[in-house]
């Protein structure tokens, strides 16, 4: 059985995009929720700044999370698919 690559790295683009946008709006709602994760989130992605930029910040990180997910969606698919032959 192949996997579908482009199937692959969008559902993980979306669930990733979904994981990232509901925390960040759940802290911009409850300041604690989520710190560490979006502390890490901090580190890990250039041009977001955890806090500066309020909403605009959780679509930034949403972004940058659903590149993320594309990507891994991707190339784990393609790796599968090489692999199984």
């Amino acid at each position: 059985m192949k996997l579908s690559v482009c199937g692959l790295g969008s559902a993980m683009a979306i669930l990733f995009f979904l994981i990232v946008f509901i925390i960040g709006l759940a802290n911009t709602f409850f300041p604690g929720y989520g710190v560490g994760f979006l502390a890490l989130l901090d580190s890990i992605y250039p041009g977001y700044t955890f806090g500066k930029w309020g909403f605009g910040g959780v679509i930034v990180a949403s972004l940058y999370a659903a590149l993320d997910g594309l990507v891994v969606g991707v190339v784990f698919a393609w790796l599968y698919n090489r692999m199984s032959k």
